[in-house]
């Protein structure tokens, strides 16, 4: 039997699986789908057609699915689509997507929501990602798999962030970041690659030196940066790595590429 406790309001046409645990006073809506193992510790609000995966815990206070803060919505039946094992921390919003976005809002696997983020609608969040305390997340943004988030960082709507990037506590990214990217500031600007990730995730020497020098070359002063990426593509088609920051970067999008300022390349 599903453990839910006498206080919690879980409405009967919810999708409870067997093993959730549902704590104190939360709130679960009809049609809310809870897998597996999920955890909702207290005073946890899940509405909406939001469904949860396998193993994901869910603390005080997060307001799980209700309607996103965007003026032109109207109530159309959009989801927000969250994967298993993810940590939601206390006072987390995230919500469901917008006609105007693709009417769904996705979260991956494996991923660290810590107190107070945000993730707004029509978003996709990849896997093994971390928003540190207080990020603000816009709508219809994209993040790709193992991105992080220093506390208080925020991006701008349809702003798009590539594997392996570090966006700097306190940064405000209006544009969008390579992969491997590491950006800081107010406006955020582009101060090199996320070594200290790299290392940590297996990269190998070869690998990260490559990387660098493509950098060095997309981002060298003079000529065009389209001129660029067509050399670095040219001179390093057999790297995967680098070429996942030249796909990004030929990738039409509705934010420029965030850049670094003189003399920082």
């Amino acid at each position: 039997m599903t453990e839910i406790h006498p206080t919690a309001l879980v409405d009967p046409k919810a999708d409870v699986a067997p093993s959730a645990k549902v704590g104190p006073y939360c709130v679960v809506g009809p049609n809310v789908v809870l897998g597996e193992g999920v955890v909702l510790h207290s005073h946890v609000v899940v509405e909406g057609r939001t469904s949860v995966g396998a193993r994901t815990e869910i603390y005080p206070f997060a307001s799980i699915g209700h309607q996103p803060q965007d003026l032109k919505y109207k109530g159309e039946p959009s989801t927000l689509e969250i994967g298993t094992d993810n940590l939601i921390r206390e006072h987390v919003t995230m919500n469901p997507g917008t006609e105007g976005g693709g009417m769904v809002t996705r979260v991956g696997n494996h991923c660290a929501f810590l107190t107070a983020s945000h993730v707004g609608h029509d978003s996709i969040v990849g896997n093994h990602v971390v928003f540190s305390n207080n990020v603000m997340l816009a709508g219809h943004c994209k993040i790709d798999d193992y991105v992080i988030f220093g506390g208080g960082a925020a991006l701008h709507q349809f702003g798009r962030v590539g594997k392996h990037a570090f966006i700097g506590g306190m940064s405000a990214v209006e544009n969008d970041v390579i992969p491997y990217g590491l950006v800081i500031g107010n406006r955020a600007h582009l101060v090199g690659l996320n070594l200290v990730g790299l290392r940590r995730r297996g990269f190998t020497r070869d690998q990260m030196q490559s990387m660098r020098e493509a950098y060095n070359l997309l981002f060298a002063e003079g000529g065009t940066l389209r001129d660029r990426v067509e050399a670095v593509a040219g001179r390093f088609g057999d790297k995967p790595e680098v070429m996942e920051i030249v796909d990004f970067i030929r990738t039409e999008a509705d934010r420029a590429i965030c850049m670094p300022r003189s003399g920082t390349a």
